[in-house]
């Protein structure tokens, strides 16, 4: 039996939607915009209408989770933190323009910038620590953060740095533009849904680690919490970056002094202030290394 002939008894009975939908042509009394003619799958209208809205909500759930899968991303270490947190030079820049501009409240405002670039430069250095560290893994670790600036731009930067894939799972808003420049390119996603995207930080995540923000951050660092809190998602490491910041905030004392949650519920997250720090508690808490490793971080 020849190749050919052999190979034809795998061909397709039928047609595949990707062919039919390259191949399909309208008729020119029925290709206007008011036309139901077109494929269900090709037509945006109609995907778009709010009876389909089920249907987006499968495909936002599909699409990263599809992708996620050929590229090889198994498991992860989530980065959340402020998009308004800049780079040290940046920071630099903007004191510098305030003082020439002899703009006082500009001026409050980027030294506080500068104090907390600080984060970026952590995060950054955690990321890449994380990546080359946990590179020759059974189960490498990718990075994951939302895909914007600020702490979420560190976080993909360092993976970049140690030369690793990361992924940016970015959310349609009215003040944030592009994400930022660091993902890789098969792993930026991008989202409608606020619901799907939170599943998605969390279906592949082994740990999860939280640098100061403001309402998003804290949004997503309490659904982890209360999920793990209340036992539907497996137990993981959630790290929180500059103890100062997160009990100047929130008073989980407070909380546990008067009921609201309980003493061991305190036990569910660490505090941690660099990335070397972040990064053990890491290895210790998921039993990366053999017994007798030396510490790649050292």
């Amino acid at each position: 039996m020849s190749r050919k002939r052999k190979n034809s008894l795998h061909a397709r009975n039928f047609p595949s939607a990707r062919d039919e939908a390259a191949e399909q042509g309208l008729p020119s009394r029925y290709a206007g915009p008011e036309s139901s003619y077109r494929l269900a799958f090709t037509d945006t209208a109609f995907l778009l209408h709010d009876d389909l809205r089920p249907v987006r909500l499968q495909l936002e759930l599909l699409k990263p989770e599809m992708v996620q899968r050929q590229q090889g991303i198994d498991a992860t270490v989530v980065v959340f933190g402020s998009a308004r947190i800049v780079a040290p030079d940046i920071a630099e820049q903007r004191l510098q323009q305030a003082q020439d501009a002899g703009d006082t409240q500009g001026l409050a405002r980027a030294r506080q910038a500068l104090k907390l670039s600080r984060h970026y430069v952590e995060a950054r250095r955690f990321a890449e620590l994380v990546t080359r560290a946990s590179h020759d893994l059974a189960q490498p670790l990718a990075v994951v953060t939302g895909g914007g600036p600020g702490i979420m731009e560190a976080g993909n930067r360092g993976a970049l740095d140690a030369g690793g894939p990361s992924v940016g799972l970015n959310i349609v808003l009215p003040h944030e533009g592009e994400p930022n420049p660091y993902i890789t390119p098969e792993l930026c996603f991008r989202f409608h849904y606020f619901a799907m995207r939170k599943m998605h930080f969390l279906m592949r995540s082994v740990a999860l680690v939280c640098f100061p923000g403001g309402f998003g951050t804290l949004d997503e660092l309490f659904e982890v919490l209360t999920l793990t809190q209340t036992r539907k998602v497996h137990r993981r490491p959630i790290l929180l970056f500059d103890r100062e910041f997160w009990t100047s905030l929130i008073d989980f004392d407070h909380l546990v002094r008067t009921g609201m949650i309980g003493a061991d519920d305190l036990k569910l997250f660490h505090y941690v202030e660099t990335a070397e720090q972040a990064w053990q508690l890491l290895r210790r808490e998921l039993a990366l290394d053999p017994p007798g490793s030396a510490d790649p971080a050292a």
